[in-house]
């Protein structure tokens, strides 16, 4: 079960990597509230959504940790759902 929790951190902090490396490379045009692919960027990375309501900055790496953290935390719903529907077939 921790590998499994670990995996879905790892995906977490992919996750928000990725969105970094794409913020990164369209960097002119910087990401707003605006535009249609912060929807899916809010889906994905539940602190961005929470930086920008509540106006705060969040620094690149406190969001690949937090995102991380996200992750794991559902994660470790998901298998411990999944854990117990197992176990009452």
């Amino acid at each position: 079960m921790k590998y499994r929790i670990g995996m879905w951190a790892g995906a977490g902090f992919l996750i928000a990597g990725g969105w970094a490396l794409y913020a990164f490379a369209t960097m002119p045009p910087a990401l707003t509230s605006a535009d249609p692919i912060m929807s899916l960027v809010e889906l994905t990375c539940p602190i961005v959504l929470a930086s920008m309501r509540l106006h705060f900055g969040v620094s690149l790496y406190e969001s690949l940790v937090a995102n991380a953290a996200t992750y794991a935390l559902i994660g470790l719903m998901v298998e411990t759902l999944r854990r117990r529907l197992t176990r009452a077939k």
